[in-house]
């Protein structure tokens, strides 16, 4: 465990404003993954039925991510995770045009992190100096990572059923002008000589809640209220890590107490969405900063972009 104070390691738990633009749209090279985003769907073909269409376009645009055909090979899907290919032909309650973004988000769970895929490495360094606030970059693997609240000296070791989905969700936290002090606010608290707990580690967990909630079909309903996916799980994310946070705070939580306060929010995160999402709009309306960069807009483009170095770069290895 990396906060003061402490050397337990916490058990990982079990897998379980409107926006027009999805939020993330540039994270691949040359926008491809923009494409799948805004891509989804063609024209009905009369000779085949409806459902029997749909399920076509859905598994075309997942073996379109996995043969990595124009795509960064950093977010090609794994064939062997069986089962997935079921829960995304089946049940799907959103509205056929999210569909290609619900896809993104599925296959951006089972993407492994690649130290040989740049923006993977790039995004590792952004959540590094805004979490330590720092202008400097770090090395790839080390002790350093630790005291983000990574259990060890290598991050993608913790994203076991998040992949990266599970980083992306830290980084919009800290990237976003309205969500990064509260970001700053639980990462002070993890620190602390007594109440102290894995920050990261508890990120992984909030993002696997949040990933089984879509999967059952617990988030169709604001997803087609919003129309978009991504905004919905980065919101629900930024709200469950706000209940926790209250849970730990008020109730001067330590490690401990971390096992019930997992539950309680998986519970909330499946049963009481709607009302997560409302105390974290309450919250930011209390006005912590303006919201100068709404997640509607982040587009990640300084973390990939080509062109745009990062501090600490030529540490990366």
């Amino acid at each position: 465990m990396s906060g003061a104070g402490g050397s337990e390691r916490l058990e990982e738990q079990p897998e379980e404003r409107q926006r027009v633009v999805p939020p993330v749209l540039a994270l691949g090279q040359e926008g491809v993954l923009q494409e799948l985003v805004l891509g989804a769907g063609q024209p009905p073909d009369p000779g085949i039925s409806e459902e029997q269409r749909r399920a076509r376009e859905e598994w075309e645009a997942l073996e379109e991510i996995q043969s990595g055909t124009g795509t960064n090979r950093g977010w090609q899907l794994e064939r062997s995770r069986k089962g997935e290919r079921t829960c995304i032909l089946e049940g799907r309650r959103v509205r056929p045009q999210l569909q290609g973004e619900q896809e993104l988000a599925l296959a951006m769970a089972q993407c492994a992190l690649d130290d040989s895929e740049r923006v993977h490495m790039r995004i590792l360094q952004t959540i590094y100096r805004q979490l330590m606030r720092s202008r400097l970059g770090c090395p790839r693997y080390g002790a350093h990572w630790e005291q983000l609240g990574f259990q060890g000296v290598d991050p993608g070791t913790d994203l076991r059923g998040t992949g990266m989905l599970g980083l992306m969700q830290i980084l919009f936290f800290v990237l976003d002008s309205r969500t990064l002090p509260l970001a700053q606010e639980i990462f002070q608290l993890s620190q602390h000589e007594t109440q102290n707990f894995p920050f990261c580690i508890m990120s992984v967990n909030i993002t696997r809640m949040v990933i089984q909630a879509l999967r059952e079909e617990r988030l169709s309903r604001e997803c087609n209220r919003r129309q978009q996916v991504i905004g919905v799980l980065n919101d629900l994310y930024a709200a469950a890590f706000l209940r926790l946070f209250h849970l730990w705070k008020g109730q001067h939580g330590t490690i401990a107490d971390a096992g019930f306060f997992l539950k309680e929010l998986e519970l909330s995160t499946k049963k009481k969405p709607r009302q997560l999402l409302k105390s974290l709009e309450a919250y930011m309306s209390r006005g912590l900063q303006p919201p100068s960069s709404p997640s509607s807009q982040i587009h990640f483009t300084s973390i990939c972009d080509p062109g745009v170095e990062l501090e600490g770069d030529s540490q990366l290895i």
